[in-house]
């Protein structure tokens, strides 16, 4: 395990890394000297979806290039605006399985909390970007009813923490929620999707580890990455220690075009996921979703990345292709 060295900018706590993100495009234009023609469109479609990026995540993109893998993924564009036949703003259907507020039951066996209702980076192509998050922020008194449903439901065995991003709420407030899971007796296991040990690898705190690690459930961390240049040092050293805590690492990542739709890109992203201790676990086609058709592939292409993938790589190291469709039972592998 690579150990963990603090550099002279990250003296400040993951708190206030999370209050000091970058909101505006004039922000970001300055910070990586962008070209200022762009700005103007920008600024118009952050209003239809806020920016919102970690400056680690900022430090890892190429000042000057609006290509970068990192920025297509945070930069609000003019083309948000265009209508695309097809998607929506619930592409997977999330209010028809929204039955108490704070819960999301679409599979058998497990049931996903939203247990944080901000993230501290907004992906453009986010399948929740229009979500009525106001309605699912609950107080410890209104989780009542979201943890009675998983009780009164024995079929339940898995917890699914999402968002927003769980782990964007602090150390008191989740282990009080994971306490509330663990007396539920039919529950085995704790599954966390979160962005941040890959946006804000400073979340990854000894206190949060020994959280993560110590529950009577078996603990499972999905992280979301999309390209091999989000993984640098800093995110390597913090998934190891997870992973030598005893957690179970996954990761999924949605193909992106103009980030990581060429082979070389994913076969570099499996491998540096497996030297973090994180196996490759789903590459996701687009949700269609409104304001994201930009970054759609297609499916043969989808498949062709995946039978170059093949062949280029162990089988632990290739991840399922899958799209999600409204209201099927499962995940649907291309």
């Amino acid at each position: 395990m690579i150990p963990r060295t603090l550099p002279t900018w990250q003296l400040k706590s993951w708190q206030d890394e999370l209050s000091q993100l970058i909101q505006s495009p004039e922000d970001l234009f300055a910070r990586l000297n962008l070209d200022p023609q762009h700005l103007a469109a920008a600024q118009r479609a952050a209003q239809l979806f806020p920016l919102r990026v970690t400056d680690s995540f900022v430090r890892r993109m190429q000042p000057g290039n609006l290509d970068d893998p990192l920025l297509r993924q945070v930069l609000p564009l003019g083309c948000e605006f265009d209508e695309a036949i097809g998607y929506s703003n619930d592409p997977l259907g999330e209010a028809q399985t929204n039955p108490v507020p704070g819960i999301v039951h679409k599979y058998h066996g497990r049931v996903l909390l939203i247990a944080a209702t901000h993230c501290a980076i907004h992906c453009r192509y986010c399948f929740r970007r229009h979500f009525p998050y106001a309605q699912n922020h609950l107080s410890r008194e209104q989780w009542a009813a979201s943890l009675d449903y998983v009780r009164c439901d024995t079929s339940i065995s898995e917890v699914i923490l999402s968002g927003g991003d769980p782990l964007a709420q602090g150390d008191k407030q989740l282990a009080w929620l994971i306490e509330q899971l663990e007396a539920i007796p039919h529950l085995q296991r704790l599954r966390i999707h979160s962005r941040l040990p890959v946006v804000l690898p400073s979340r990854i705190t000894p206190e949060l580890v020994s959280l993560l690690s110590h529950s009577r459930l078996q603990p499972v961390l999905v992280i979301h990455c999309n390209h091999p240049q989000e993984v640098d040092e800093e995110v390597l050293a913090a998934l190891q220690e997870l992973k030598h805590a005893g957690l179970t690492l996954l990761n999924q990542c949605v193909l992106l075009r103009g980030v990581n739709d060429e082979l070389a890109t994913l076969v570099a992203l499996s491998e540096s996921l497996f030297r973090a201790q994180v196996l490759p676990y789903y590459v996701h086609l687009l949700d269609k979703v409104q304001g994201a058709a930009h970054f759609a592939v297609t499916e043969d292409r989808a498949r062709e990345l995946h039978q170059g993938m093949l062949a280029k790589l162990p089988g632990y190291l290739v991840p399922r292709f899958v799209k999600e469709i409204s209201q099927e039972a499962s995940k649907t592998p291309l």
